[in-house]
């Protein structure tokens, strides 16, 4: 009995590996696994694998928009995700590319850090702007609600960064890429929104849309808590001119997407206040949906209208 508990133990990490790498299926399409790596310091070495989708009719003679999308490893394929669940974008961008609505474009889907994934997404120089008695606030919640087993140290300046200067240059030398940036920009859900407009903020030049569904503006996972406001602070003086960006926000109103609503208000005000119109600002509510993957893939044909659009 003892030594059966034990082999279960041993065997369950190789397998959750195993897993996590699986190439997903396409349908239709194809995948292209690359993986690369970057230091986060002199001793910490992030190693991420990226998951390019290319369309049925690609060809190195035609130029492509880019979309980086965040947790790479839930867009494609339902019988390798945690939950069964996928946004299945494949089969949506096939479909409004087969009917002429959007234009072509490839997909790099950049797998998440796994346990580490709050700390790659949560925006670091807003909590850096956070007094330590705020800091202490949010790592205390964010340990309640298990993202965080010891001290909490965001490091998405170099995840930023790594998108930017590595994993951007490493993409426009594989695939034919449009020049300029445009055409790129960053996608994700969840931690994944909050990551996306985080990304665009701080290397406008870099990206030129985001697209941020069911961004979670709380940050931890109480209503009391400091970061809400930190992060508008940091959007008024951060949001880049209108004029080469886009941005699609949108969320449900049920499970955590409940919490949104107020928070979400406050930054279209912002965005409006920063001459946002609605040819560069979109923002959506979806009454009866939920926090899920399923929800984000209903409706994310959506943001690919509004960027990628032919109309």
């Amino acid at each position: 009995m003892f030594k059966f508990l034990i082999i279960i133990i041993l065997f369950l990490p190789s397998l959750t590996i195993s897993l996590a790498q699986s190439l997903p299926k396409a349908k239709p399409g194809r995948i292209i696994r690359h993986q690369l790596s970057y230091s986060l310091d002199s001793t910490i070495l992030q190693n991420r694998i990226v998951d390019v989708w290319i369309p049925s009719s690609y060809s190195r003679n035609k130029r492509y928009g880019l979309l980086i999308m965040h947790d790479g490893e839930m867009l494609y394929d339902a019988s390798i995700t945690w939950n069964k669940q996928t946004w299945n974008v494949d089969s949506i961008v096939s479909v409004l590319l087969d009917k002429g609505m959007i234009d072509e474009f490839i997909i790099a889907g950049v797998h998440n850090a796994g346990s580490e994934r709050h700390s790659e997404y949560f925006p670091q120089k807003v909590f850096e702007s956070l007094t330590n008695q705020d800091r202490d606030s949010v790592v205390a919640q964010l340990r309640v609600a298990g993202r965080s087993n010891g001290d909490f140290s965001p490091y998405s300046d170099q995840y930023v960064s790594f998108l930017a200067d590595q994993l951007l240059p490493f993409l426009r030398k594989a695939y034919p890429l449009k020049r300029g940036s445009v055409s790129v920009g960053l996608a994700g859900s969840s931690m994944g929104g909050l990551i996306s407009i985080y990304g665009m903020c701080e290397r406008p030049k870099d990206f030129g849309f985001a697209l941020c569904l069911s961004t979670h503006w709380l940050g931890s996972f109480q209503e009391d808590n400091p970061f809400p406001r930190a992060m508008l602070t940091y959007l008024e003086e951060n949001i880049p001119s209108p004029r080469r960006h886009k941005v699609y926000m949108d969320h449900g109103d049920k499970t955590l997407d409940s919490y949104y609503g107020s928070w979400q208000l406050k930054v279209n005000d912002l965005f409006s206040k920063k001459k946002w119109g609605p040819i560069q600002f979109r923002t959506l509510v979806f009454l009866g949906k939920d926090h899920s993957e399923k929800s984000w893939s209903e409706r994310f044909h959506l943001p690919l209208l509004f960027v990628f659009g032919t109309n």
